[in-house]
């Protein structure tokens, strides 16, 4: 009646059910005696014997019905919880009404005292679920002890000792291959210190983090506080670097609200993590009217910002999705994504150059978008300072051609992303950005598309960034460089960037420039710093970190609003709108003409100059460069730029 599986004996399915019949039979017999016999002290009168005898078989096939019917025919005993004794309770209750029920109404048995129905139910609850608890308690106490074949198991050691805390210890007990041992709590509630949760004792709070890892032999730190504020995560994360042992941190808390919290979850803290960045709020109605059952444009579809839009704009429904990009791997990678994880939802791959006015053309007179979301632009700085000519081709009129389009075919709402670096530009790609938003400005007061800008700045993984490029520094040992020791970025997650973008998007009414609460400036050298420390290594000791200068078109600080702008409020906390103190720029037709004739020309000093006419804050080079010790020359050699982090 055995077979075997994988190598590991065990019990055949019927032969299982057939077992547990079995006792839950000797169980309700025996509960019935011994409530008879603890009724009358074990000594029960003569005439209540012939009763229990011809009640037997009744009170046995009600109760194993109420049992079966209820599911107590299945699970497992090794994982019982307090939802399986509740349902063995209400099974015991129901099977003891329905018994006397049948007493009453069909037998013809005297009716047995009414203390022997109760104790009855007492003792067969607890039977059945003391038999469960201590089948638990046996396997998770036989795990606890168990060594590894290496040796002894890892001791672990968790930060937060509520609901979420007391789900990590369950599971590290129940999974055997997990090799772990939960030492203790750490807890910064002075109420909960000294006291147990899951037999596991509250050792302390996180201040004494360094000293419980070196007196109890810590291996492991799990922080399942899901509220852990950057402060403090910097004070644990310190605290376990000094004590040598390794820490991990919970998800985020959407997976928290779905229940889905696992050990499996746990991952390496994070830079995200330390930023301290609270959660988005998004008024997700006002979302759904503009995008649900619509027909949306995306263009930079494959780009870092492109694609989260893609992600986060399919979970609205909308009726089509075209992504539009000149990046055909990329584009490739991101339908596969799409249409793995949004099957119901029609996407569209359109693969060209938003500065070919033909093709953009054709798509407008296609796929009719209600929607565009315009994320395709050239980004890097360096690069930009190098080929002002491409860059304005396609920051400047492949926004104007997609704008134009969107004039002329009834778009509703248009929106563009911009960046920091458009204010007081110091760079091509800045003054080009800020070319674009003045023309979308423009173009608002003539027409009736919502034509809206959403100004924000760096965003931590994007292509081609910072985090990335530090990484792989790392990685490769070093030296991690930043361009000054001073220098500073906005930082935010590229999740929360695009919630935000899209809640913009549905806040427009035309001409707008939002502009994102980026929080406060950060410095590079602290994220270099932070990113060496989250790879188990030490700044300037195990991994240097090399100042090479600030580069063409880069500055000290950026900046998200202009010298002639003020700044609105909006009905969200994180959304503010920009305001011109005076009518706002004019974009100079002529200035256009001269600007397209001179990208048709490839003539970049004559891009440069026009642009320079256009945007009158721009200032070529930068500013801070005259008082950088360590500045490298405008232009000249590119030896080494390999080296340079793009920020």
């Amino acid at each position: 009646m055995v077979k075997k599986a994988n190598g590991n004996v065990i019990f055949d399915f019927y032969w299982r059910k057939s077992l547990l019949f079995v006792f839950q039979v000797l169980v309700v017999i025996s509960s019935f005696f011994l409530s008879f016999g603890l009724r009358f002290d074990f000594s029960v009168p003569q005439q209540y014997q012939p009763v229990i005898y011809s009640l037997l078989p009744a009170l046995v096939a009600i109760k194993i019905s109420v049992f079966w019917t209820s599911g107590l025919s299945s699970g497992w005993w090794r994982y019982v919880s307090i939802p399986d004794l509740e349902s063995i309770f209400k099974s015991n209750v129901i099977g003891s009404f329905c018994f006397a029920a049948y007493v009453i109404w069909w037998s013809d048995a005297p009716f047995p005292p009414r203390s022997v129905l109760v104790l009855d139910g007492i003792f067969c609850f607890l039977i059945l679920s003391g038999i469960r608890i201590l089948t638990r308690i046996l396997r998770e106490s036989q795990l606890f002890n168990l060594k590894s074949k290496n040796g002894e198991k890892h001791r672990v050691l968790i930060i937060g000792s509520g609901a979420v805390g007391q789900m990590i210890v369950r599971e590290i007990r129940q999974n055997p291959h997990l090799n772990q041992i939960v030492v203790g709590f750490l807890d910064n509630d002075l109420n909960r210190k000294g006291k147990f949760f899951q037999g596991i004792k509250v050792l302390g709070m996180t201040c004494d983090l360094e000293k419980i890892c070196r007196v109890k032999d810590i291996a492991l730190v799990i922080i399942a506080h899901p509220a852990v504020r950057s402060k403090e995560l910097h004070s644990i994360l310190e605290a376990c670097r000094k004590a040598k042992v390794q820490s991990k941190i919970l998800p985020t808390m959407g997976a928290l609200i779905n229940g889905e919290v696992s050990i499996q979850h746990i991952r390496d803290v994070q830079l995200e993590d330390l930023l301290g960045r609270k959660p988005v709020h998004l008024d997700i109605k006002s979302i759904q009217e503009y995008l649900k059952g619509k027909r949306i444009l995306i263009t930079g579809a494959a780009g870092s910002i492109g694609s989260e839009i893609c992600r986060q704009v399919s979970a609205f429904l909308p009726d089509l999705v075209v992504l539009f990009d000149n990046a055909e791997t990329p584009l490739f990678h991101i339908e596969n994504e799409l249409v793995t994880r949004f099957p119901n939802i029609n996407y569209c791959l359109r693969l060209s150059d938003i500065r070919n006015m033909t093709e953009v053309q054709a798509v407008f007179k296609n796929f009719a978008p209600d929607v565009v979301f315009h994320a395709a632009a050239y980004k890097h700085v360096p690069i930009s300072e190098k080929n002002p000519v491409e860059v304005v081709g396609n920051n400047l009129f492949g926004t104007r051609n997609l704008a134009d389009c969107a004039h002329s075919y009834g778009v509703r709402n248009f929106v563009m992303i911009s960046t920091d670096k458009a204010v007081n530009p110091s760079n091509v790609m800045g003054a080009s950005k800020r070319a674009a938003e003045i023309y979308v400005q423009n173009l608002a007061a003539k027409c009736a598309v919502n034509f809206v800008t959403v100004r924000f700045g760096n965003v931590l993984g994007s292509n081609g960034s910072v985090v990335p490029i530090f990484k792989d520094q790392i990685k490769r040992g070093g030296p991690v460089t930043v361009t000054h020791p001073d220098v500073t970025r906005f930082f935010m997650t590229i999740p929360e960037a695009v919630q935000l973008v899209l809640q913009a998007g549905s806040m427009g009414r035309g001409g707008e420039i939002f502009i994102l609460d980026m929080g406060k400036p950060i410095k590079i050298l602290r994220l270099a710093e932070e990113l060496i420390r989250l790879s188990g290594l030490i700044a300037y000791e195990d991994i240097d970190i090399e100042f090479t200068g600030l580069r063409p078109g880069e500055k000290l600080a950026e900046e998200l609003l202009g010298t002639s702008e003020g700044v609105l409020v909006t009905g969200h906390q994180k959304i503010r709108v920009a305001r011109s103190s005076g009518k706002g720029p004019v974009f100079p037709e002529r200035s256009l003409e001269a600007l397209e004739e001179s990208v048709k020309k490839m003539d970049p000093e004559g891009v440069l100059r026009v642009l320079g006419e256009i945007v009158p804050e721009y200032c070529r080079g930068t500013p801070e460069r005259k008082k950088d010790p360590v500045a490298r020359p405008l232009y000249g050699s590119s030896k080494g730029a390999a080296a340079y982090v793009e920020i």
